[in-house]
Formats: C-alpha cells, sequence, structure tokens
C-alpha cells in the first residue's frame, strides 16, 4: 500500500511540475519588458517580435492637437485609430499643464493595453528656459543664462525643469540649444548661449545634465535634446533657414564643441536636425553628418529627432528630393530617426521597403535607436504621469526663487559713467520710468505668456522696491515697430519733471500664445540691421536731450548697435529677457540692493556692417592697417570706422572694482599629456562685495593652419568681499589645446602657446608663455 501510495504521489508530483514548469514558460515576461535585462537586450528583443508596420509607426510624431475627436481645443477625448501600432513621439505645447498630463496618461493607457506590444510613447514639450505648459515657471531666455557665466546655476535650472516636465508626464524636452550666436540678425540669437564654443559647452552639458539626471536620481531619466546639429546659426543675410557658409574645419573646430561635449560628458540622449544646407549638402540628407560624424567619431547612442517639416523641406524647399517619398529616403539613410511632427515623408516607408528602395536593415536600425532611448530612459516602467504631484512640482516657491537668482546673475551693467548707478534714493524725489518694455513682461520665444500678470514688469518692480520713498511716473513713450511718435513729447515732459529717467527698450519675441503682433526676435524674425526698432533710440535721444540723467535698460533677444548711445549715455544695463521676476532684479540693481555680475556671452557691434563681431577671430580678420578713421579724419582698414565692437565679449562692469594682482603657472615647459595649473590672485578693491568672472584664454602662437587670437579654456565666477584677495586656481588639460584638420583628425602641435588672464576677451591683465611638447610615446 504504501510502494502504491508512494508511487501515487511522485506521478503527481511530476504532473504539477510539468504543469507549472508549462505556466512558466508560458508566463514568462518577455525580455523587452524585463528591468533588470541589459538594455540592448530588451531593444534587440523587442526588436524581433515587431511587424514592419510596427516599427514604422515608432519612427513618426503626432500631435496632441491632431487627435481631438471633434476639433474642438477644449475637449480632452482623443481619437486613437491612428494607434493601432503604437506610435514614436507625440506634443502637445498648447496644452495647460494639466491637461497635458491627463492627455499622456489616456494616450499612454491605451498604447500599453490595447496595442499588441504596448511601446508607450515618447511625450514631448519646449522647456529652452521653462517648460512651455501653462502654469510653469518660466525663468530668464538662454542668452540670459549664459550672461550668468554659472553653470551650477545653469545645472539647478535644469533640475527644476526635469521637476515640473516630470510631473506632467512629459519624457523628452527639446532643449539645450547649442547654436553659437555668430550671426546677429538671426531672430534665434535668444535661444543660444552666446558666440563661443567653450562657453556653450559648459552651460550645455550642465543644462542636459540638470535635465536628464536632476538633483535626486530616480530611476529615470527625462530625455535632453542637443540642438539643431549643426551649423545653423550662421544663415545668409541672418535670415532663418538659409545656408550657411563654411566648410569642414569651421564645422569641427567652431560649432561641434558643444554637441561633442553634449554627447561624450553629459550622454545626451537625442540629437535634433538642423533646417538648413551647410557647403552645399542640405543637412537633413547629409549621411557623413548624422551617421560619419555623429555616430562613429562622436559615438552618439540616441535617436535624431527631425526639426519640424526638416524632412519635407528636402523636397519642397532643398530641392534635392523629387518626391516625399525620396525625402524620406534620403533622411532615413542619412540617420534622421523620427520624422517630426507628423510623417509626411516617412509615411512612405512601409511602401519603399516592400520595393526594396529602402533595406529593412535601415528601419531596423533608426527603430532601434528610438526603443534603446524609450527603454534607456526608463520610459517603459514609468510612463504615466503622477497628477498628485503636479500642484506640489510647479511653480514652486525654490523654482520661483531660482528664476529671479538667474536674472540677478545674468544682467550685464555696460556702462556707469560717474557711478550714476546705484540710485540714492535718500537723494531723489521722482523717476520717470519710460519706454516700450517699461511695463510689458518680455519672456522671449518658446513661452506660454505674453501677459503682464505672469511676471514682473521694471515698473512694477521699482514701485515694490521704492514704495512711497519717492514719486514713480510712466510714460510708453512709443512702441516697438511702428513709426508713430504722438507719445514721446509726453515721455520727454514727464522726463522734465522728474530727478532721473529711466528708458527701457528692446525687443518682443513671439511666443506659443501666438502673438505675432510686435515681434521683433525668436525664430523667423530677423532684422536687416541692428539698429533699435521703431523710434526707440529717437525716443532715447530725446529723453537725454531734456538734461536730466538718464539710464537706458534693454530688454531683448538679441543686441542691439548704439554707438550714440555708449557715447552718451551714462548708464546702460542689458537684461536681455530676464524671466518672470526679471523686473525685481533690474528694480534691486538699479537701486543698489543688487550688484551686477553678468558679462556678455557675445560681442556688440558697432553696426551691421560690423558682422562678424566674433572675439575668437582669425589674426587676419580685425584689419591689416591699423588705422581706424572717422568721418573728417579717415583712416584705413574701415575708412570711418573701427573694427572693433562696442563691447567685447565676457565685458560686464560691478559696482565695485577689482585688481588682478598676479598669475603663476605651474610650469612653463609641459607636454600635452599634462594639465596646466593656473593661479590668479584678485583683489576686491572696491566699496562693496561683489562677483567676478575670471577668465582663461590661450593663444596657439604659430600653427600649421591659421588659428584664432585667442580662445576662452577656463572661467570662473568668484564672490570677493570688500578688501578681500582672492586665490582662484584653474586646471586645463593641455590636449584640449589642439585643433581638427579638415578631414576631422584632431592634431596636437607643439610649440608656444600664450596663457592670457582677464576680466573679457579685450581686457587681459597678464600673458605668459609656456611651450608645449609632443607627447611621448
Amino acid at each position: 500500500m504504501k510502494a502504491i501510495m508512494r508511487k501515487s504521489f511522485n506521478l503527481g508530483m511530476i504532473v504539477i511540475i510539468l504543469v507549472a514548469s508549462s505556466c512558466k514558460r508560458e508566463c514568462k515576461v518577455p525580455v523587452y519588458k524585463d528591468s533588470t535585462a541589459k538594455v540592448e537586450d530588451r531593444v534587440t528583443d523587442l526588436l524581433d517580435r515587431m511587424t514592419l508596420e510596427e516599427k514604422i509607426a515608432q519612427l513618426s510624431e503626432a500631435s496632441c492637437d491632431n487627435l481631438k475627436e471633434d476639433n474642438n481645443a477644449k475637449t480632452r477625448q482623443f481619437s486613437f485609430d491612428k494607434f493601432e501600432n503604437g506610435v514614436g513621439a507625440i506634443d502637445g505645447f498648447t496644452l495647460s499643464v494639466k491637461e497635458y498630463a491627463d492627455a499622456v496618461n489616456n494616450i499612454q493607457y491605451y498604447l500599453i493595453n490595447k496595442t499588441r506590444l504596448g511601446i508607450p510613447a515618447i511625450f514631448l514639450s519646449e522647456c529652452l528656459h521653462g517648460l512651455v505648459q501653462n502654469g510653469a515657471t518660466i525663468y530668464p531666455q538662454s542668452i540670459s543664462m549664459a550672461s550668468s557665466w554659472d553653470p551650477d546655476l545653469v545645472w539647478g535650472i535644469g533640475c527644476q525643469i526635469r521637476k515640473e516636465a516630470k510631473a506632467t508626464g512629459v519624457s523628452q524636452v527639446l532643449s539645450p540649444d547649442l547654436d553659437l550666436a555668430r550671426e546677429l540678425r538671426w531672430g534665434r540669437v535668444e535661444e543660444t548661449y552666446g558666440e563661443d564654443p567653450y562657453l556653450a559647452s559648459r552651460m550645455g552639458v550642465a543644462m542636459i545634465k540638470g535635465l536628464q539626471e536632476g538633483d535626486k536620481p530616480d530611476g529615470t531619466l527625462l530625455i535632453a535634446n542637443a540642438k539643431p546639429f549643426l551649423t545653423y546659426c550662421s544663415p545668409y543675410g541672418g535670415l532663418n533657414l538659409a545656408s550657411s557658409p563654411g566648410g569642414w574645419y569651421d564645422l569641427y573646430n567652431t560649432y561641434l564643441p558643444p554637441f561633442k561635449a553634449a554627447i561624450q560628458e553629459a550622454g545626451v540622449l537625442s540629437v535634433m536636425t538642423a533646417y538648413n544646407s551647410y557647403d552645399g549638402q542640405a543637412l537633413n540628407a547629409n549621411k557623413e553628418i548624422y551617421t560619419d560624424l555623429l555616430r562613429n567619431k562622436l559615438g552618439f547612442k540616441g535617436y535624431v529627432y527631425s526639426d519640424w517639416g526638416a524632412v519635407n523641406m528636402l523636397y519642397y524647399f532643398h530641392k534635392v528630393a523629387e518626391s516625399r517619398a525620396i525625402a524620406g529616403k534620403l533622411a532615413i539613410e542619412a540617420g534622421v530617426d523620427l520624422e517630426a511632427s507628423s510623417p509626411e515623408c516617412f509615411q512612405f516607408l512601409d511602401s519603399l521597403v516592400r520595393n526594396k528602395i529602402v533595406s529593412m536593415k535601415t528601419i531596423d536600425q533608426a527603430t532601434s535607436r528610438i526603443l534603446y532611448v524609450k527603454i534607456k530612459s526608463g520610459l517603459f516602467e514609468h510612463p504615466f504621469a503622477d497628477t498628485s504631484k503636479i500642484d506640489e512640482s510647479m511653480h514652486t516657491p525654490k523654482s520661483v526663487a531660482l528664476s529671479k537668482k538667474m536674472a540677478d546673475e545674468g544682467i550685464v551693467l555696460l556702462k556707469n559713467e560717474n557711478n550714476l548707478l546705484p540710485l540714492n534714493l535718500a537723494k531723489l524725489k521722482s523717476i520717470a520710468v519710460i519706454g516700450p518694455n517699461a511695463d510689458q513682461v518680455q519672456f522671449g520665444d518658446y513661452t506660454w505668456s505674453r501677459n503682464n500678470k505672469d511676471g514682473v514688469t521694471v515698473l512694477e518692480g521699482l514701485k515694490r522696491l521704492a514704495g512711497d520713498k519717492l514719486a514713480i511716473s510712466y510714460a510708453k513713450g512709443c512702441d516697438l515697430v511702428s513709426l508713430n511718435n504722438s507719445g514721446i513729447d509726453e515721455a520727454v515732459q514727464l522726463a522734465k519733471r522728474s530727478d532721473v529717467a529711466i528708458v527701457v527698450i528692446g525687443t518682443a519675441s513671439a511666443s506659443l500664445a501666438r502673438d505675432y503682433s510686435n515681434a521683433t526676435s525668436g525664430e523667423g524674425f530677423d532684422l536687416t540691421d541692428l539698429n533699435p526698432t521703431g523710434l526707440q533710440e529717437d525716443l532715447v535721444r530725446k529723453i537725454y536731450a531734456t538734461g536730466r540723467p538718464t539710464i537706458v535698460v534693454l530688454i531683448q533677444g538679441k543686441p542691439f548697435s548704439i554707438p550714440w548711445m555708449k557715447d552718451n549715455i551714462p548708464a546702460i544695463l542689458e537684461a536681455w529677457y530676464p524671466g518672470e521676476k526679471g523686473g525685481e532684479s533690474i528694480a534691486e540693481i538699479l537701486l543698489g540692493r543688487i550688484n551686477p555680475s553678468g558679462k556678455l556671452p557675445v560681442s556688440i557691434p558697432r553696426s551691421v556692417g560690423h558682422l562678424p563681431c566674433f572675439y575668437n577671430h582669425l589674426p587676419t580678420d580685425r584689419g591689416y592697417y591699423k588705422k581706424p578713421g572717422e568721418y573728417g579724419k579717415p583712416g584705413r582698414d574701415y575708412v570711418f570706422s573701427s573694427p572693433d565692437p562696442l563691447w567685447p565679449f565676457g565685458f560686464g562692469l560691478s559696482y565695485t572694482t577689482f585688481l588682478y594682482e598676479s598669475m603663476q603657472l605651474s610650469s612653463d615647459s609641459l607636454s600635452f599629456d599634462d594639465v596646466l595649473k593656473v593661479k590668479v590672485n584678485v583683489k576686491n578693491t572696491g566699496e562693496r562685495e561683489g562677483k567676478e568672472v575670471v577668465q582663461i584664454y590661450i593663444r596657439d602662437e604659430y600653427c600649421s593652419v591659421v588659428r584664432p587670437v585667442k580662445e576662452l579654456k577656463a572661467f570662473k565666477k568668484v564672490n570677493i568681499s570688500l578688501g578681500e584677495t582672492k586665490q582662484i586656481e584653474f586646471e586645463i588639460n593641455l590636449k584640449d589645446c589642439g585643433y581638427y584638420n579638415h578631414h576631422g583628425e584632431y592634431l596636437l602641435e607643439p610649440g608656444n602657446f600664450n596663457i592670457m588672464v582677464g576680466s573679457s576677451s579685450k581686457d587681459i591683465y597678464f600673458d605668459k608663455m609656456i611651450y608645449v611638447q609632443s607627447i611621448e610615446k
């Protein structure tokens, strides 16, 4: 009996084991859904399971606006019939924070639970200086951030933007812009971190790390997007989308460094294509750029996102493709992985593959890159917005204070004759606040508002700070774009009745609120010259003619050429677009609560005829005769002008003064394997605490190619107390002092290098020569 029972038991166990084993095989989680598996293994597993239609669906984007069932902007219901095979990315720029979070959750639920493979979508938003969803924090525009010369502060802003984006359900942001401001007529200057590759690299790396990783790692990455790759920023005539001049030498040594740093230092997960053509080639069809350079040389592992409509432009704009289908073929074979904002050209990929015009390998390659980013970023594990965290994450006191701090740090004092600033309230009874930007917020392009209720104007900032201590009166004077002078006389009379006149002029940019009525900066709003638009300079001249002390505050997205103001106006502030608390920061600087510490990230030219104006020019490019002239006394090079800028790159004044006392180098003979250590002693010799940006430039004295007169290689912003001498230490890896030749080879040529220390690219206080030897093999 026992033997029979034992046999029966054994048979039962075998059956149970076999059933359990079968269930385990059938119920096993697919590798692509296993968060413990390697990213590459998950990608391979998922790709093997996908049909051609499902793969192609990953290569395109849809918009929440186009998914509305009844095309009613207020509805929250969406049509999902387009998503049977999934979708790569979805945007929703015009939705508020809560509306977008709801859309994310509704659409992700459908994709994950109702499609065959359950692949979530990447939800996109803009965030050059804050998330563009209504209700998010508005930070100073990118060019203002660059003026802070404070990468740590930029990183902090990236961290805060990440928190707002993640709470909204956004998984990718289309930021930062790593182009360079080399053509100042171009409307998108405001989106950049200035003219210099090194400064843009430091700011870009800081922003990407803040956006992607944040200050408290949570197992996910917000996908940053380095854009636009490459050379978009120097269009002929300053016109957006125009072709850019140059060759491989310029591309490698000028335009590439910020993107190289973004990829190799910050690990950016996405790169956006550029609209333009460069050296005769439309970039969205350029395999040398998006495959050979970006992937093979730089090691980029993320996915390439087309700028909106850029692939279709190969057909109707650049005329290098005879149809939209061929445009899609050229783009995907060049290395463009996802077509935005809709598959105008990639919709033909199915037919192109089935007819053997595009290979399946090409489709697999593009699809795998998008899947890699989705898995790498943690999107499969965390696809939804946590709507319960929106209120606690959005527009917090910390984020608003950070926006204010960046405005404090980024405003540049250009001139302060006879220490007119800061104004002494005890000696004043009245202030006239005048100008088209005096009582109007200007946040810059790619923001959700142009409404005064969402920020602080200069007029409001002064009233808050001064209170009832003096009379503050306002007159607009003129507007930004018209030649209507009917308000100028009122402004003049107001100035005459006041002790001081503050004239606030500048530009306005378009916004996602779609108000283009007076835009003179931003995407697609380029200028033929750099003079103040409309009657703004005429207004300033007439206020100055009253004899009242006159201060000009510039709130703008690009620099103006203002030689008359430099010669005549005693105090000038460059505020750029200073964010939602900008009016407070400007007021506090004008009244001495804050000591300005910003430095210019661009050189400001005397006129449009002086372009290009960047500081790191070749030794041949600022004239040969060195005898600049003027009217009544003609000269050479320019007969009636100096080639020099009005204000140089890196320039900015303070309410205190700094003395550069000494510079020490670790050695005057090194190899490219070495690190040069530089110590600089700077003393605060003024009457108050202040911040100084100590800048180090290097010049390769003799080289087999023509090299710039100087190149920024290091900087630090330091706070120095009254009477204090502070030693600032730098380390410069001498391998960073080479250059690329025309073939993309990085060369380190031995020879003399001049090490220069100063407070701007022009104001150099010490320079010492070192000799750098070849690396010993």
